[in-house]
């Protein structure tokens, strides 16, 4: 915590105003559009209510096709099947570990050889890291197909010096208690678009028309941000630039101190055009090259001794309830899956604590696996 959440929670407890809206969204959207540059800004309940509104706006529905980065969290892929359309997963390239441009068009090409145009594009920036998002909007526009870019993990993150969640249609970006912002629990719709911004305002709020009694012509959503939740993103935001710096400072301390360890690389900036929040510092472990040590063997050693670690989200063409949906992979996400780990990333972790989960890397390496991260976490 900033210091600065209880200052706006109390100013609205004194104004009676424990509801959805109030002063704290409306400025708290304020600060979004500072921080983002965006025209327009829907303070939600969530990230993933945020990317349903944005299907619904752009005119998904029952039967249509949906393009999706595989290797993201499930939020970013449910709402899709909420409208009955169809998920079409895309993988990753191995460098930003986000959606593959030649993938992309290939699926595109492709679902139109079967006769489907697809009818908009989810891009996912994957732990803070941007996408290579000039060519995604490159072969979307060429093929005139609108982007959402999910920028849940994001917010901070620039591509070309322009921030996360600004290059489709829409986008979105999430507050969830494990992000770099939080509001505890919401989200935020972020777009250029007026007409977009006024659809969501409106969906969002039970699509309840401008009558003095209830009046409803469409199918709403009880999607809108609490007021007490707006009071902590404000607080939040009252230390925006420290906590980027923060969760970027978590990555540099642990590529420095991790640089000697055998078979330990990173998720790292492909060039300068990419600026990452570093949301989650993520590592690779090459059980080739790390004495035979795997990442499971690692993260069961860490939660000997309260150090809280887990694999990569698994690629959504592999899991179970996508089992079905069409796929254009080249093994990449699965390969990360497979050998990738999250370590500690709060913005209040400590040096020390840091360290500690070095040492105890380093030791479980030297050692072969073999119970060597039992040490004193006191």
């Amino acid at each position: 915590m900033s210091g600065r959440e209880m200052h706006y929670i109390e100013d609205a407890f004194l104004k009676n105003q424990i509801f959805p809206n109030g002063a704290n969204v409306e400025a708290f959207e304020e600060d979004l559009k500072r921080a983002t540059g965006a025209r327009y800004v829907n303070c939600l309940s969530s990230g993933t209510a945020a990317i349903h509104l944005a299907l619904i706006i752009l005119g998904v529905e029952q039967g249509d096709e949906v393009i999706c980065s595989s290797f993201t969290f499930s939020a970013s892929a449910n709402p899709i099947v909420y409208l009955k359309a169809l998920p079409i997963f895309v993988d990753s390239d191995r460098d930003s570990w986000n959606m593959s441009p030649a993938l992309l068009e290939a699926a595109i090409l492709d679902r139109i050889k079967k006769g489907k145009l697809p009818k908009a594009i989810i891009a996912v920036d994957l732990y803070g890291m941007p996408a290579r998002m000039d060519e995604i909007m490159e072969i979307a526009n060429r093929y005139g197909i609108p982007v959402i870019e999910d920028a849940a993990e994001a917010i901070g993150s620039k591509f070309n010096g322009k921030p996360c969640g600004t290059f489709g249609e829409m986008g979105i970006l999430s507050f969830n208690g494990n992000k770099a912002i939080t509001t505890s629990a919401g989200g935020a719709l972020v777009s250029e678009n007026k007409n977009y911004y006024e659809e969501a305002g409106f969906l969002s709020t039970q699509a309840r028309d401008d009558f003095p009694h209830y009046e409803h012509t469409e199918i709403g959503y009880n999607y809108r941000m609490s007021n007490i939740c707006a009071a902590i993103g404000r607080g939040q935001m009252d230390a925006f630039e420290e906590r980027i710096l923060k969760r970027r400072d978590n990555f540099l301390f642990y590529r420095e101190a991790m640089k000697d360890i055998p078979g330990i690389t990173f998720l790292e900036e492909p060039d300068d055009r990419f600026y990452s929040n570093h949301w989650l510092t993520t590592i690779l472990i090459d059980p080739d090259k790390a004495r035979g040590v795997n990442p499971t063997q690692v993260r069961e050693e860490f939660a000997l001794i309260n150090i809280e670690t887990r694999p990569l989200w698994k690629p959504m063409h592999l899991q179970p309830v996508f089992s079905e949906c069409p796929a254009y992979v080249d093994g990449t996400s699965e390969g990360l899956f497979k050998i990738g780990l999250c370590l500690p990333s709060s913005t209040c972790i400590t040096d020390e604590e840091r360290q500690f989960v070095v040492d105890s890397l380093n030791d479980i390496i030297i050692q072969g696996g073999k119970g060597a991260g039992r040490r004193d976490a006191s």
